[in-house]
């Protein structure tokens, strides 16, 4: 987890919503160890007169099998890295999960050493180490265990085992064996005491299971085993490979300088996998730089703005006041050539602001209908503000270029002129209309539906009563005496309730295809780059930046849009339906770092009052700038690394995160470790990376139990304090 300083935008490991059982424990020491055991009976009656008489019955041997030259690979649940694996591994220490919780403890190390002290070590070996397996492809010598012990399997010290241990038909199985060098099994291989830090059990829970503060009773079925290497793979990368090895009958050379001969030991199993080229850049070092100029001191918020910085003098004049508030907003000043021809300055910018836009006066009509509207004119400095008359050219110039779109526009407003005539020519309720054909009726057609629709049907009644007689008398027909029935205007029937719906009904295919690229609009999904960032100094290499999103500038981009083609003023009124879309953006993200091409899983999450806020549009221009645009103000934006299974190692900045030994926040972070940032102290000299777990020196266990306030930490707390977590990087807005 990256560090930042108290006064700053501080790091933080989020807390899961659903809680996974997942406890460790020290050991799990059997209560017969592997090996060759045998019942002795003896009775002893007495005689009536008083002597005893012994009587010994027929000693039952038995074996306690285990496995120990080879472990099947049924019996392996886990490895990490995975055999094969490619990535950059230098701070991850390896390790293995066994499927039986007490395999490491099945046997004794030696007679002399404790019961929770495993049998078995994970080694890891790089290139060119190993004598039999330059390439560290795995590579190793195969036979029977009677040939490995008599030492016909190559050069190198066998373990001495004795002989009443071993079963006869042990001398027949096959094993693995690898030669290691006196000096590299004296650098790599653990001590007796670092041997039990570096083997615990661990219990996996479902979600939501009963938590560790209960203190249930193990659950059998999720019990496993796992043994930890104590070397770190290579910074410079290359292939590695890991032995899972035997030290029983090895027990001397631990403590004591290997033979001259080198030593062979027992693998039990083994893989490889390749680790890149450590840059000394990770995801915890990107996400630190970005929060912090030195990797302590936290950015000034200024700093985090989308705006390009301005230097300002020590006593600004009221017209570099002026200037310098309106950099600070988000605005860049470029030159600017007027229509007629005078060029001169002005203040440019997109949709993203430094500080929230303020709101504009009322107008005197609802919409743009020219950029030229849209200038705003600084009368006391003669220059203007260019950033509406921008955002309606843009939104202009992208509806002329999008013939679907165009073509759409054009079908709805006719389809809604027609439709809105025949309203006011029909005055009768919308609901009516809705059947009626999207074409004008001949006049003579308007005339008789009028007349049916006059008088509840009266009208046309007595015009059919009378007809005859009128016919045969010759008599044309009288003038209606009724009062006539006025055509309504039709801009006015589009505030009328009801009508809005008839009209976007009127052409519903059209309309949805406007409305549909409008929201794209809105979500600024057509604009470039060079629209929503003026100035690449706004955004440099390796930078995050907050931004507020103008509304009025996405309005002025719509009505840029819809202005095209029209030609009369229902033209313009008729987009008025369509300027009520989807949600328009409060404000944005933009970050430009290599995180978002190396980091492509990168978990972000944003917060609003503790809310999680989605985001209503992420893209990534080019290849390492990503936006992000949310439909509310955010106060919390957190990047997290991606999720893995448990693993253990350290941090990008050389720390390990501190979690609680005790209490009922067993597991939960409570600091950094070490402070100052550094682990190349806890490792041990000759620069083979090998973790000095509790050897001479400054070793990592006594600072840890130091650290927590307690003698010595046990072997599980030792598991739970090198867990390498995600790491996680928040930004907070005051």
């Amino acid at each position: 987890m990256t560090t930042t300083p108290d006064s700053g935008p501080r790091p933080r490991t989020s807390t899961p919503a659903a809680r996974h059982r997942t406890r460790f424990f020290d050991h799990r020491i059997p209560s017969l160890y592997a090996g060759r055991y045998r019942i002795d009976n003896r009775q002893i009656l007495r005689a009536v007169d008083g002597a005893d008489r012994v009587i010994d019955a027929t000693p039952q041997p038995f074996d306690v099998v285990q496995p120990r030259f080879s472990v099947s690979p049924a019996g392996i649940n886990a490895r990490f890295p995975v055999p094969d694996a490619v990535g950059t591994y230098s701070q991850t220490l390896p390790h293995l999960n066994l499927d039986a919780p007490g395999l490491p403890w099945s046997r004794r190390l030696g007679p002399d050493h404790p019961g929770d002290v495993p049998w078995m070590a994970l080694l890891l070996f790089r290139e060119d180490e190993l004598p039999e397996d330059r390439d560290a492809v795995g590579a190793v010598a195969a036979g029977t265990v009677r040939e490995y012990l008599d030492g016909q399997l190559g050069p190198g010290k066998t373990p001495v085992l004795p002989p009443e241990s071993m079963r006869p038909d042990e001398y027949d199985e096959h094993c693995a064996t690898v030669l290691v060098p006196a000096a590299l099994f004296d650098a790599v291989a653990p001590l007796p005491v670092e041997m039990g830090y570096l083997a615990h059990v661990r219990e996996g829970g479902p979600p939501d299971a009963t938590r560790a503060g209960d203190d249930p009773e193990p659950d059998e079925k999720e019990l496993n085993a796992v043994v930890v290497a104590n070397r770190f793979p290579a910074a410079t990368g290359g292939r590695h490979v890991v032995h899972l090895v035997s030290l029983e009958g090895f027990d001397a050379y631990l403590t004591a300088p290997a033979p001259s001969e080198g030593v062979r030991l027992t693998s039990l199993t083994c893989w490889t996998f390749t680790s890149e080229a450590d840059s000394g850049i990770g995801f915890g070092d990107v996400c630190q730089n970005l929060a912090t100029t030195d990797g302590s001191t936290p950015r000034p918020e200024a700093e985090l703005r989308l705006r390009v910085p301005a230097a300002a003098p020590d006593r600004p004049t009221a017209p570099q006041q002026e200037a310098l508030d309106r950099m600070a907003g988000g605005a860049v000043a470029l030159p600017q050539r007027l229509e007629t021809g005078e060029r001169s300055v002005a203040f440019h910018r997109g949709p993203l602001t430094a500080r929230p836009a303020p709101e504009l006066p009322a107008p005197a009509a609802t919409r743009l209908e020219s950029p030229g509207e849209a200038l705003i004119y600084l009368e006391k400095y003669g220059v203007f503000d260019t950033a509406y008359a921008a955002a309606f050219t843009a939104g202009r110039v992208l509806a002329l270029a999008d013939d679907r779109f165009r073509s759409a526009l054009m079908a709805f407003r006719s389809a809604a002129r027609t439709a809105v005539r025949r309203l006011a020519a029909h005055p009768e309720p919308a609901d009516r209309a809705l059947a009626a054909p999207p074409r004008i009726a001949p006049p003579a057609c308007a005339s008789f539906d009028r007349m049916l629709l006059d008088d509840d049907g009266a009208r046309f009644t007595r015009a059919v009563d009378g007809a005859g007689p009128d016919l045969r008398a010759g008599r044309r027909r009288p003038l209606a005496t009724g009062a006539r029935r006025t055509p309504a205007d039709p801009r006015a029937l589009l505030a009328e309730p009801g009508v809005a719906e008839v009209l976007t009904r009127a052409a519903a295919d059209e309309f949805t295809t406007v409305t549909g690229w409008l929201d794209r609009l809105r979500r600024l999904e057509m604009l470039g780059l060079e629209h929503l960032v003026p100035d690449d100094r706004a955004l440099p290499p390796e930078s995050i930046r907050f931004a507020y999103a103008d509304p009025c500038w996405i309005r002025a981009a719509v009505d840029g849009a819809l202005s095209i083609g029209v030609g009369h003023a229902l033209d313009a009124d008729l987009n008025a339906l369509a300027t009520t879309g989807g949600p328009v953006p409060a404000c944005a993200v933009l970050l430009h770092s290599h995180l978002v091409p190396d980091w492509p899983r990168t978990i972000v999450t944003a917060y609003a009052g503790g809310t999680p806020v989605e985001p209503l549009r992420s893209a990534v221009y080019g290849t390492d700038i990503q936006l992000l645009l949310y439909p509310r103000l955010i106060d919390r934006f957190e990047l997290a690394e991606p999720p893995r299974g448990i693993c253990f190692g350290i941090g990008d900045v050389g720390t390990i995160e501190l979690r609680e030994i005790s209490g009922d926040r067993i597991g939960h972070p409570k600091g950094e470790f070490p402070r100052p940032a550094g682990f190349g102290r806890f490792l041990r000299p000759g620069g083979r990376d090998v973790l000095n777990v509790h050897g001479s020196g400054d070793a990592l266990v006594p600072a840890l139990s130091a650290a927590h306030g307690v003698p010595r930490i046990s072997s599980a707390q030792f598991a739970l304090q090198l867990i390498n977590a995600p790491q996680v990087q928040t930004f907070s807005r005051p």
